[in-house]
């Protein structure tokens, strides 16, 4: 039996939309351009006849002369393809329309279904959310048309520069409809489902796109067992009303639904968590007896909270997959600021776009750069748009040229961790993401290796059999990027290979080290005594802070120095002992796991810390109070430069014999006295402050520390890491690994709970009483398992699950990650310190 690839799914959607996508100009969201990227979607819409591929969020009207097709005529048709809400992506696609004004047909593609626009409650559309669009957007274009002919009659300006200014002040949809057609003279919208819009690392690895509706839905409301807007809450066992559902739940849920329909499975649905609980509800309700006859493969979906282990994505563990996402820059989200709706932020997930600093490892001179005859090329190319006439927009474009070449000519040789180019993007990660640091950073030396004896390359550089260092991989990749087609042909391995030499730099090694040290100590002291790890998470808070300060009087960052760790790393590790301490030993009186004078010491530590470097880290919990602690900061070095009097400088004063010229100085004493005075006390109330700020951070942390005793499935502690010493293989394994090991070997799992399909319930509450009751399906038993993370994944996890799967003797099952987003240990600390936090 074939298993299941998501890769090739999404490509197989794809060519189900070839008639539409033939001869049109398509255009794509940022989420949708992250779910082709990695799944190698772009030459499938030139091969399938696609005049071009735009963004949609940066369209201008120069899109239409793109054409890869060489069609000499106008286009006439649109194809709009979003991961978002159809009213959120409402004005780009009306924008889209009034630039291209001779578009006779528009399809748009979204990855949301009638079902979630119509329970979402961010979204204005009902039950026939599509049909109702198609009116809204012809409506809202007919006036946008109108509106911009009378400006252009009165003003004497352009249609098109109207129409665009014009959009800005407009509703995003009319409130009067008119339901009678969804068609205007000369234009038709037609609106489709196309749920394959996901993000795949690997066949059986996947995550949601960044930029999407879905990533974005908060996932939790703000209350007592709520840590984050981005994270489920805490798993108590009371969540059970799925009508009061945060609306990443149900987006969630409508979103596994049809990706199981589109892949023609029959899930037998389970989850762990309280949300996890909530979403197969959602899903079982879906459910039909239509779709439970159909002929489908059945599957088992495990659903997990993310919050049942928190641990995993803070630490730095054995993966260079994460290693390459938490060292490279990524690329710029289009929204800058999360929104509000219904009370309720959507959440900034950091963009998949990795990009890769191929221009810094190729460190070409800039002489060659302008002997190649690029800037020529490139100011001939801008000049072809408009040769006739001196327009001052062709000026502009030709003065961004130079800029261009006079300040960082590298960049343009940078390029994202999947090459575009390659028919499927995933071959390369596929075999690294189930490889930690040393094996993956060997494997990309290989590729490179066996690509240089294809061109006929030969490398004089000193090779290490069983390691890989930037050097040796650096020299390598210059090797096979000296010619264009060498170039071209082997991009994909350049680029990964480019990410790998830069994650194996010693300045970001190092710090990753220095963290997965300090984790490693963590771990051991947690296995000790509350002393202990108190001393440790104290002793890493103080050097922190310490080196913020060296790093502030040099006008250094602490990340240039080697193995360095920032106070907002300390706070990151703070979180982790936390967590370590609430799972070894039990609460104190004060309702931490350490005793008051032990936590007394971290808090001062912190207010120490924060006195002497109060910008350091960008703290939520210092909103408000950030100012004036420079200000006391600045206030009492200037007192402290202030220069002294030396010993032999004659005091006229004492001379003076006369006592009453001196009335007017002992005033100014007297108000100098007081003012400083004053200023003491705004120290003391800046202090007071201070404290209560750490007080409630230091509450935010016992609640991270009782996740063990307040998540229900994690009581019993068959699940929870019992021990971290090496003689445990299962010790410093992520949650995923313990639970997939569990459900293979048939083993009972506390709080795991199994959603009866709609058969399974008439069986259960009506034939069950006759003697035709349903035996309870288990997980083990199917040959697909679908296990999904409401809160997202990491690729040590993506790894771990790999191996529980090939220790436990099961080759057969086809074992497929999925998550809401992709997170590393930054991701945690924003989402737990950060914007989004509950705390």
């Amino acid at each position: 039996m074939a298993l299941i690839d998501v890769a090739i799914s999404c490509l197989n959607s794809i060519r189900e939309i070839e008639e539409d996508v033939k001869d049109a100009i398509v255009y794509i969201d940022a989420g949708c351009t992250e779910s082709f990227q990695f799944a190698g979607a772009f030459p499938l819409f030139l091969e399938l006849g696609a005049r071009a591929v735009c963004s949609l969020e940066n369209m201008t009207s120069l899109d239409a002369a793109a054409d890869w097709n060489s069609k000499f005529d106008c286009a006439k048709r649109i194809v709009i393809m979003t991961s978002r809400l159809l009213n959120d992506a409402h004005r780009y696609m009306l924008r889209c329309l009034s630039t291209h004004e001779g578009v006779q047909s528009c399809t748009v593609f979204t990855s949301i279904s009638e079902g979630s626009h119509s329970a979402c409650p961010d979204s204005p559309l009902g039950p026939d959310a599509y049909r109702e669009y198609e009116i809204l957007l012809v409506q809202d274009y007919n006036e946008h048309t109108k509106k911009s002919n009378k400006i252009s009659k009165n003003k004497g300006v352009s249609k098109f520069s109207s129409a665009l200014e014009s959009l800005t002040m407009e509703p995003i949809i009319s409130e009067n409809v008119d339901t009678s057609s969804g068609h205007a003279e000369g234009l038709v919208v037609l609106v489709h489902h196309f749920p394959m819009i996901i993000c795949p690392f690997t066949p059986r690895a996947f995550v949601l796109p960044s930029q999407g509706s879905v990533a974005e839905a908060s996932l939790s409301r703000q209350h007592e067992d709520s840590l984050s807007f981005g994270l489920p809450p805490i798993s108590t066992g009371s969540m059970s009303d799925t009508d009061d559902v945060p609306p990443g739940a149900t987006l969630t849920a409508h979103f596994l639904y049809q990706l199981a329909l589109k892949m023609e499975l029959k899930l037998e649905i389970f989850s762990l968590g309280d949300l996890s609980k909530n979403v197969g509800k959602i899903l079982t309700d879906m459910s039909s007896l239509y779709d439970v006859g159909r002929r489908k493969r059945s599957a088992g979906l495990l659903l997990v909270d993310r919050t049942l282990d928190l641990i995993t994505p803070c630490c730095h563990g054995d993966s260079l997959f994460d290693r390459i996402f938490s060292s490279l820059p990524r690329a710029k989200r289009f929204s800058s600021q999360a929104q509000l709706k219904q009370g309720l932020p959507s959440i900034d997930r950091p963009s998949l776009d990795v990009q890769v600093p191929l221009g810094e490892l190729l460190n070409e001179e800039p002489s060659k750069i302008n002997d190649s005859g690029l800037r020529e090329g490139i100011e001939a190319f801008l000049r072809g748009w408009d040769s006739f006439t001196s327009d001052p927009q062709s000026v502009g474009l030709l003065n961004e040229c130079d800029k261009i070449f006079s300040t960082n000519w590298t960049e343009l040789l940078n390029g994202s961790l999947v090459a575009t180019e390659c028919y499927r993007g995933t071959p390369y990660l596929e075999a690294m993401i189930d490889r930690r640091t040393k094996d993956g950073s060997v494997l990309v030396k290989k590729w490179l290796q066996e690509a240089l004896r294809r061109e006929n390359i030969s490398v004089n550089v000193r090779a290490r059999p069983g390691y890989a260092t930037k050097t040796e991989l650096q020299a390598m990749i210059r090797a096979l990027s000296q010619s264009q087609p060498c170039f071209l042909k082997n991009k994909g391995i350049i680029q990964l290979a480019a990410a790998t030499a830069a994650a194996l730099d010693e300045s970001q090694s190092a710090k990753w080290d220095a963290f997965s040290s300090a984790e490693m100590m963590l771990n051991v002291s947690a296995g000790d005594t509350s002393q202990g790890l108190a001393a440790q998470i104290s002793d890493l808070i103080n050097k922190s802070a310490l080196a913020e300060l060296e790093a502030k009087k040099n006008e250094k960052p602490v990340s240039s120095s080697r193995g360095l760790l920032s106070f907002r790393d300390a706070l990151l590790l703070t979180i982790v002992g936390y967590i370590l301490a609430g799972e070894n030993f039990p609460t104190s009186g004060s309702g931490g796991p350490f005793s008051w004078q032990e936590e007394h010491f971290l808090k001062e530590a912190i207010v120490d810390a924060v006195l002497e470097n109060p910008s350091a880290g960008n703290l939520k919990f210092l909103n408000g109070l950030t100012e004036e602690l420079e200000g006391r900061l600045k206030r009492l070095k200037s007192e402290d430069t202030k220069e002294i009097p030396s010993d032999d400088q004659l005091d006229i004063d004492a001379l003076d014999d006369d006592p009453w010229g001196k009335w007017g100085e002992e005033e100014e004493e007297e108000d100098n006295s007081n003012s400083k005075a004053d200023e003491s006390y705004d120290d003391m109330q800046l202090k007071l402050d201070l404290r209560d700020r750490v007080d409630s951070l230091f509450r935010f942390l016992h609640k991270l520390s009782s996740l063990r005793t307040r998540n229900l499935p994690l009581r019993e502690g068959s699940l929870a890491s019992e021990s971290s010493f090496p003689g445990d293989p299962s010790g410093n394994k992520g949650l995923l690994y313990r639970l997939i090991t569990k459900v293979l070997s048939k083993d009972e799992i506390p709080g795991l709970e199994y959603h009866s399909s709609t058969v399974g319930r008439i069986f259960k509450s009506g034939f069950g009483r006759f003697g035709l009751g349903q035996a309870k399906p288990s997980l083990a038993d199917q040959s697909v398992i679908l296990v999904f993370v409401i809160g997202g994944i990491n690729g040590r996890e993506v790894l771990e699950a790999q191996e529980a799967v090939s220790e436990s003797g099961r080759p057969d099952i086809g074992l497929v990650i999925g998550g809401t987003t992709l997170l590393n240990p930054d991701d945690m600390f924003e989402l737990l310190l950060g914007q989004f936090s509950h705390f």
